[in-house]
């Protein structure tokens, strides 16, 4: 079945891209100075043609097409429904109907992506694009059968822009699982830099105490200790959560120089690395801290991964707690509601830095993004036809005006242009044809992970949050640019790519995920006499979960020379 699949896609490319060139070449939109989106519902009506004495019968019209296409669903209040919008509706007027195909939005809860994805493929209703930022997930889905193998000469023929992306950004190596073509990747901006994410810290506190911003983890330890001394605040001043994923965010806590045979079974997104030593570390500090008063006695209710309300935000709005961070965009809905509610208060952006002891600030090694955004799949549900349809919503939303018509909107009504010529959105636009979630990321997604406007600098200052008191663009400039010196000189990585499907973490992957979550706060809240044998007792039912079975898969996989390398 497969190969029949391989061979209608071939036959199907030759005619559907002919038939593209002719259906695309009418349908251009207008250049990103002079983007303005039309109104979704507008309908379309053609010239009469001239009478004629004779006309032939007209050829029979293609079937129609329809892919259902996967998008965050976030929950945000405000914000329009997310498979029902003036811009879903754009996608369907300006590239669907063109094209004879129909494409359906389908919403994923973020915070509940794998489980609904599991019901979507049992009940045969997956969507005909698959994606994720995690890589076990995708991987996880092509070994369940759940997506299908691709000829990617095929999605090159009918995607040439997209894959050539794929080209200049490295990203061909990501593409096959077992020696099969399963994926294509979207494009990560500067990934090394995980510069669109930041950590705020009240500065006004800090000034208060007679004390400057941390450097190391000795003086933000002391800057804690002397705000609950100080009783600046009346609950806890930090936050931390239950953890909604498997990271453990370890990398401060390996050793240096990285041994890259324990990078490549234990460091992973998808399934956390409790018996690792750097996650012992990093959970003997988060005891010691929790010792000392500085989290919530019930901290794994405090964050929306238990399916409530995000009570770290609502702690940080409300004055009472020392920081908070999330991804950066024009528009940051806390942080307005921080000043609302706290005027005159003080905002500094927090290195990471602080995460590291004194004396080895030099050897500090920080998790680099993965080097692609989405991994993008297909389901095996989908016919030839859909495949290639997914693939030509790829192609044409790649294209500089689709791009910037989705990710800036009507000019004039949703953004301006700039002394420079740039596009400056307005977040606070409520009308019909506001912008999503981030510009629309949640679709754009399939492109690339995070916007991207001229240079690095004028990438940062729109995305740099507007109409505060303070304005912080020149600080996430230099955080960058502090970053960026960490990854050239090789101390910014991510987590090994596996070119094989490591069965083990498919199945045991949710059951080690709830054995993490309960660990981790029983270890967190244990008394400190008590750590180290509730650790060791914990480890060893953890590997016996499953755990020991994954990391000898991954074991066997690297010393097979099937997966990716520390940079050297």
């Amino acid at each position: 079945m497969k190969k029949m699949t391989r061979a209608i896609i071939a036959i199907l490319v030759i005619a559907l891209i002919s038939a593209s060139a002719i259906g695309c070449a009418g349908n251009q939109a207008p250049a990103p100075a002079q983007t303005q989106a039309p109104a979704p519902a507008a309908e379309k009506t053609a010239a009469p043609a001239a009478a004629a004495e004779k006309t032939e019968a007209p050829a029979p019209a293609a079937p129609r097409v329809k892919i259902r296409v996967p998008v965050y669903d976030r929950s945000k209040e405000g914000y329009p429904a997310v498979d029902d919008n003036y811009w879903t509706k754009y996608i369907q007027t300006e590239f669907g109907d063109p094209n004879n195909i129909d494409v359906e939005y389908v919403p994923i809860p973020r915070n509940d992506v794998m489980a609904t994805y599991s019901v979507l493929i049992s009940g045969k209703q997956s969507p005909t694009i698959m994606m994720e930022y995690d890589y076990p997930k995708v991987a996880q889905w092509a070994n369940d059968g759940a997506m299908q193998v691709i000829d990617l000469n095929a999605f090159k023929a009918a995607a040439p822009t997209y894959y050539q992306a794929m080209v200049d950004n490295s990203q061909l190596g990501y593409t096959d699982i077992n020696g099969k073509t399963y994926f294509v990747l979207s494009e990560r901006p500067y990934y090394n830099t995980t510069f669109t994410y930041a950590s705020f810290i009240r500065l006004d506190w800090i000034e208060q105490l007679g004390l400057s911003m941390p450097k190391n983890y000795a003086e933000y330890t002391n800057l804690v200790d002397k705000i609950i001394e100080a009783k600046l605040t009346d609950i806890a001043p930090l936050g931390l959560g239950l953890p909604s994923s498997a990271y453990a965010q370890n990398y401060y806590f390996r050793n240096q120089p990285v041994d890259e045979t324990e990078w490549a079974i234990h460091s992973s997104l998808g399934t956390a690395s409790l018996p690792w030593e750097a996650t012992k570390k990093m959970l003997k500090r988060l005891n010691t801290e929790y010792s000392k008063g500085w989290y919530s006695r019930e901290f794994e209710l405090d964050s929306a991964s238990t399916g409530g309300s995000d009570q770290m935000q609502t702690d940080f709005i409300n004055g009472k707690s020392l920081q908070y961070g999330s991804y950066m965009s024009a528009s940051v809905n806390w942080l307005t509601a921080f000043y609302e509610n706290n005027p005159g208060a003080k905002l500094a952006v927090l290195s990471s830095e602080v995460s590291v002891e004194p004396g080895v600030v030099d050897q500090i090694k920080i998790r680099a993004d993965n080097p692609f955004g989405m991994i993008v799949g297909f389901s095996s549900q989908a016919d030839a036809a859909q495949l290639e349809a997914s693939w030509k919503l790829m192609e044409w939303m790649i294209q500089e005006d689709s791009l910037f018509a989705l990710e800036n909107g009507v000019e004039g009504v949703t953004y301006v242009l700039d002394a420079n010529g740039l596009p400056v959105t307005d977040n606070e636009y409520r009308g019909p044809e506001m912008l999503n979630h981030n510009n629309n990321i949640d679709m754009t997604c399939l492109v690339h992970a995070s916007k991207k406007v001229g240079t690095i600098e004028q990438t940062i200052a729109a995305i740099s949050p507007q109409g505060l008191p303070q304005d912080f663009t020149q600080e996430l400039i230099d955080n960058y640019y502090y970053l960026k010196k960490l990854a050239d000189d090789g101390r910014a990585y991510s987590d090994p790519v596996f070119a094989v499907a490591i069965e083990a973490e498919s199945e045991y992957t949710a059951t080690l995920l709830s054995l993490w979550q309960e660990y981790y706060v029983a270890l967190v809240k244990a008394d400190p006499s008590q750590f180290e044998a509730l650790y060791a007792d914990y480890s060893s039912k953890y590997l016996d979960a499953g755990y020991q079975e994954v990391i000898d898969e991954r074991l066997e996989a690297y010393k097979a020379g099937s997966t990716t390398k520390l940079p050297k």
